[in-house]
């Protein structure tokens, strides 16, 4: 339907372009209806019905009633999937060019009679109240190390009012991860907000079983922080719709600049991380306005972070093997038999050599091998990045404990 405002501005354009044609085709008419409007020169709203109304018969008055009935049994149907199926019910007798007769009449039977939609209210975010995080697969962007394929995620972080964010590489959603972007990007702020939001983590809220809302662990990160914590309802993704839309725009965001680096390879996964953090300065550049409004407000940081490992106590099989987080790691087979406490690691930068250097290929193979039939993506995290230190558990208190020995994965 033709609006005031497009007759407006085509009766402005007349004056100015060549022909009645262009002037039309700018403001967003066909020719023909240019020319009604040109030939009674006022506006839709103020044509009687009769020259408004419909100029030629009505293609689905016949069939309306039937059309009517598949939206109402099926609300999310398309007006298009509706008009293709006429068209294979009635060979023939409806042309591709009257697709949108039909779009328009399923427009006006929808806000007339059809079902309520679901209502959205606009979000206020007060400076400094609330801080969402989310991860986010960047597997789409085709980044490599090396020319190796890096699957990956990002912990995505951001301040819901100034949009300030910042990004962690991490490799799974374990409660590891979610630790460690989390504390990355407070540390980085300076600052703490009130609240912090996230989905139905598993990792951080409990199912509907448990009667407590959110796992010990993550109220423990949580009060380490002073953070209040809030979580989506099942089902609801839109109410962390800020960290949702961030994804999108920080993907984005990182496909322009590999486009313009020329290339999605890099030496390293610190290279990786730098490329990122430089990424995220220039965004964050912009918001330093706003930001400021929540520095203003938000609390301070604690002394100092709280360790973001997972310690478990394992005992070393007779092949000198411990397993965690279903993953094999070998240890030295003095060590068989003992109970020792593995401290699992989101990444910790391959700084896990030292122990039985000679051994190296041998144990990784090992380890490929223990973990078979696990997802590729969880095999690259045992094996690669997922780091753990262990030493012996004490049957009695010893003053004076011997230096951790540092394990690598096997």
């Amino acid at each position: 339907m033709v609006t005031d405002r497009q007759v407006r501005r085509l009766f402005a354009l007349i004056k100015t372009e060549e022909n009645q044609e262009i002037a039309a085709s700018k403001a967003g008419m066909d020719a023909k209806t240019a020319r009604k409007y040109r030939l009674h020169g006022r506006l839709p709203s103020q044509l009687p019905v009769a020259v408004r109304g419909r100029t030629r018969p009505d293609p689905f008055l016949d069939v309306w009633d039937d059309v009517q009935k598949l939206f109402e049994d099926n609300a999310g149907l398309e007006a298009k999937t509706v008009f293709e199926f006429l068209q294979r019910q009635n060979p023939g007798r409806f042309q591709d060019g009257q697709v949108r007769t039909l779009q328009r009449r399923v427009k006006v039977w929808r806000a007339t009679e059809g079902p309520a939609r679901e209502v959205f209210f606009a979000q206020q975010h007060p400076p400094g109240r609330l801080g969402a995080s989310d991860f986010t697969h960047m597997e789409e962007l085709g980044v490599t190390i090396q020319g190796q394929s890096f699957p990956h995620l990002i912990y995505h972080f951001v301040l819901t009012y100034s949009n300030w964010e910042a990004a962690t590489v991490c490799f799974s959603e374990s409660f590891e991860s979610l630790s460690e972007g989390l504390q990355n990007a407070l540390w980085a702020l300076g600052k703490v907000p009130h609240r912090h939001r996230t989905d139905r983590l598993s990792t951080a809220v409990n199912n509907m079983s448990d009667p407590a809302e959110f796992t010990d662990r993550y109220q423990g990160l949580m009060r380490c922080y002073g953070l209040e914590s809030e979580k989506t309802q099942a089902g609801h993704g839109n109410e962390n719709g800020d960290v949702e839309q961030r994804h999108h725009r920080f993907k984005r965001a990182v496909a322009q600049e590999l486009m313009l680096r020329g290339s999605v390879d890099f030496l390293s996964v610190d290279a990786y991380k730098s490329f990122l953090r430089a990424m995220l300065e220039r965004l964050n550049a912009g918001r330093r306005q706003r930001l400021a409004e929540e520095m203003a407000v938000m609390r301070e940081l604690p002394e100092r972070r709280m360790e973001s490992a997972r310690r478990d106590r394992v005992k070393v099989d007779s092949g000198s093997l411990i397993y965690v987080d279903r993953n094999a790691y070998s240890v030295p087979s003095r060590l068989i038999g003992e109970q020792v406490e593995a401290r699992l690691f989101m990444d910790h930068g391959g700084g896990l050599v030292r122990a039985e250097e000679g051994r190296r290929d041998a144990t990784l193979a090992r380890a490929a091998e223990a973990s078979r039939g696990l997802p590729a993506h969880h095999r690259l995290a045992g094996a690669q990045t997922g780091c753990l230190r262990a030493l012996p558990v004490p049957r009695r208190v010893v003053p004076h404990q011997p230096v951790p020995h540092d394990l690598r994965p096997a």
